[in-house]
């Protein structure tokens, strides 16, 4: 039998980690062009459907604190059938809720059962990989994930107006069953027993976050996810409501800022080895605010322009795309030994956050750009916070050693 290489290994490892991640990513954004439809079967104003994205958001954020310290101790695949289990079922309950409060209660369980992957294509490439290797297979990972929410919403937009609103999340709930049953047979376990840990899950934690490099780090994914999340949820009532689009032509603009974030962790890999992690990190930070800002402008004259819009969201999508494996890599390398913990803690506050965010901003007015603009240059702030937190913690540290 002929041995596979290590690019095929990789690739292998990858494909399965990207699509796992992609029924997160498309449960997400999928429903987005179908929020005027779904206004209308549940009888509620299209603003209260970013709460749609909230419901979903938090648990797939809490889940991940279970996910990964129970994946460091009884391995990573039981783990991930686990969670894709617990989502087929809150899908099948999303496709028959009779009402909004069940649908938004279907949107948690899926949440619940999608943390698994959110948690495992951070803590699965730890268990492989390190330094440049692990920062390459990130950023791969982070470029194929961007293809889900590229096709989803253009899918779900096609879907909702051939069909109605339960076309998508039929085909979530195919999605889902072809995946669960590639990992069952496809999946290799990445955590050997032998390297499991038995302490306790708040040993584990407390040695996790007590690094204050992984502090920073996490910050700055929290805040820029989060502006992503609360782009992702304003932008299709902005698109569809406001503007009286049509749902393919929401799906179209939807779509566009996400190659920007391709390219970003295209960047963020080719860049890291001739630049360094931190200048990578700050090419990054700019782009994120100068699209906060573009889209910021038009709302303070209380206007919604769909040029500011997309652009400023492409902007912020390429300085995401360059952050989110630099900052990945290095939050998560000093911990070969707790991937798990430190993947379920840089997910679930990740995902959490912009959960927290988007609800917040499903309770602000939604007639123009200004509360999305304003909630966006709020989490570029902190990304410029955040990673000035780092820098002065490894200067301190430089000092200590000299």
């Amino acid at each position: 039998m002929t041995q596979q290489s290590p690019e095929t290994k990789m690739a292998r490892l990858l494909f399965l980690i990207i699509i796992l991640a992609a029924v997160g990513q498309m449960t997400q954004t999928m429903y987005v062009p179908a929020i005027p439809a779904m206004s209308d079967f549940f009888s509620v104003e299209s603003s209260y459907l970013q709460a749609v994205m909230a419901a979903y958001l938090i648990p797939y954020g809490l889940s991940q604190f279970f996910y990964g310290p129970l994946s460091d101790r009884i391995g990573r695949r039981p783990v991930i059938i686990i969670g894709m289990v617990i989502f087929l079922g809150g899908t099948v309950m999303a496709i028959f809720s009779p009402s909004y409060e069940v649908f938004l209660l279907a949107s948690f369980v899926q949440g619940m059962g999608t943390g698994c992957g959110g948690a495992m294509c951070r803590t699965v490439t730890r268990d492989c990989y390190n330094g440049t290797d692990l920062h390459r297979a990130n950023s791969l990972v982070s470029m194929g994930i961007i293809f889900s929410p590229l096709l989803a919403p253009v899918l779900g937009g096609y879907l909702s107006s051939y069909f109605d609103w339960t076309a998508s999340y039929y085909f979530l709930l195919l999605f889902g069953a072809l995946v669960t049953v590639a990992m069952m047979m496809f999946f290799t376990e990445t955590l050997p027993p032998q390297n499991r840990r038995q302490e306790k899950v708040w040993v584990s934690y407390r040695y996790v976050v007590s690094n204050r490099q992984f502090q920073g780090y996490v910050l700055c994914l929290i805040a820029t996810f989060a502006g992503i999340a609360v782009f992702e949820a304003a932008a299709g009532v902005l698109l569809g409501s406001v503007l009286k689009l049509e749902p393919t032509m929401v799906s179209f603009l939807f779509v566009l800022p996400l190659p920007g974030y391709l390219g970003g962790s295209w960047l963020s890999a080719n860049l890291v080895k001739k630049m360094g992690n931190t200048r990578v990190l700050y090419l990054g930070m700019s782009a994120i605010v100068l699209g906060a800002v573009t889209i910021l402008v038009p709302g303070l004259a209380g206007t919604v322009t769909v040029s500011s819009l997309i652009g400023g969201a492409f902007l912020y999508f390429i300085g995401a795309g360059v952050l989110f494996p630099a900052a990945t890599t290095a939050a998560i390398e000093p911990f070969p030994n707790h991937a798990g913990t430190a993947g379920a803690v840089l997910g679930g506050l990740q995902n959490l956050g912009a959960g927290l965010a988007t609800l917040a901003a499903s309770m602000m007015p939604a007639d123009n750009q200004l509360s999305l603009g304003i909630v966006m240059i709020v989490m570029s702030f902190i990304v410029m916070v955040s990673l000035s937190w780092v820098r002065k913690g490894q200067q301190h540290d430089t000092e200590l050693l000299v």
